[in-house]
């Protein structure tokens, strides 16, 4: 199966560069199956490509190693044993998976010199990427509801967050970002053709793929703002409520440790709730503005890669059981 793009009106084939006749009709573009798309990656230079290997290979290992030992921590010690570390946990597997869908590819392309991705295996990375992305933001929204119940309905929080609450809460996340994930996979799969296979990221990044079809994709990138939309609104919204009353309630309680210890405990989920949706939201509106592919290749690095290698730090750094735990575990691990 032939793998083309078009380059100043001319249709040439990936894995050779051998220039064929010129297509004249869309109608017979749409007769050529795209079975491959090429990943310009970060950069064209060399020279940079060991050194992107070696900064992203750390920055991986840190984030698996990071996000792998609050899950063992908490999973070990009985004193975190609660629905908030519970929660937290989950967001860990969340992170490792969102990341690895992303920078062991790359790694890959850089040592093996090639940056070429399958047709199915481009869908297959979308479709994890925006599962676990979505699951990211999913997991965020109860974590906020789950800090709102403890700090506004405290006597009730062991009846209202029971641990079937909680399994519900995981699977309704996952079922929904599923959801989010094949709907976006269901709009790239209609697209009968694409005017290019060279997509501007290192990764296969779902809007790209929209706007690399041939056909006129106004419906389906509007659909895909719904779908945006809806899973983005969803979860924003749950977490400025919750908030929204978590703010009313400590500012009614009449001393200022009170307050501080009220709000200490949500404290680290809002920095990386802040982190999250801030770079997020810096990458499509620099990609809205920006006329530059490459700036907005740099940008999404912030959110794929940096966001889940930094959660780990956040909660580890301003949570003291976190770190109890995490000494109590590795001082079991080096004794045995």
């Amino acid at each position: 199966m032939l793998c083309v793009y078009i380059n100043n009106g001319i249709l040439l084939s990936h894995k050779n560069k051998e220039i064929l006749p010129f297509v004249t009709t869309w109608n017979d573009l749409e007769n050529i199956i795209v079975s491959e798309f090429f990943l310009l990656g970060l950069s064209d230079d060399a020279e940079l490509q060991p050194l992107l290997c070696v900064l992203f290979l750390s920055m991986y290992l840190v984030t698996v190693l990071g996000n792998l030992l609050i899950i063992l921590a908490v999973t070990s010690d009985l004193h975190l044993h609660t629905p908030m570390y519970f929660f937290l946990s989950n967001l860990s597997l969340a992170d490792i998976s969102f990341i690895s869908t992303t920078v062991p590819k790359m790694i890959v392309d850089i040592q093996t010199h090639s940056r070429v991705i399958s047709y199915g295996g481009c869908l297959t990375q979308m479709s994890i990427f925006i599962l676990f992305g979505c699951m990211d933001s999913m997991l965020l929204s109860v974590m906020a509801y789950d800090r709102f119940v403890a700090i506004c309905h405290p006597l009730h929080y062991t009846i209202i967050m029971n641990p079937r609450t909680c399994c519900i809460f995981i699977l309704v996340s996952f079922f929904v970002s599923l959801l989010d994930s094949q709907m976006h996979n269901v709009i790239v799969l209609q697209l009968t053709c694409f005017k290019d296979i060279e997509i501007s990221s290192f990764f296969c990044d779902p809007s790209q793929l929209l706007n690399l079809g041939c056909s006129d994709t106004f419906m389906n990138n509007i659909v895909s703002y719904i779908i945006v939309a809806i899973s983005g609104f969803l979860p924003t919204s749950g977490i400025f409520f919750s908030y929204y009353k978590i703010l009313v309630s400590i500012l009614r309680v009449p001393s200022s440790s009170g307050m501080y210890k009220a709000f200490s405990t949500c404290g680290s989920h809002l920095v990386v709730v802040c982190l999250f949706y801030g770079t997020a939201l810096g990458v499509y509106l620099s990609s809205a503005i920006s006329l530059s592919p490459r700036k907005d290749v740099a940008a999404s690095v912030v959110y794929t890669v940096v966001t889940p290698m930094l959660n780990p730090f956040i909660y580890s750094l301003r949570n003291k059981d976190i770190k109890k735990a995490m000494w109590r575990f590795l001082s079991r691990t080096i004794s045995a």
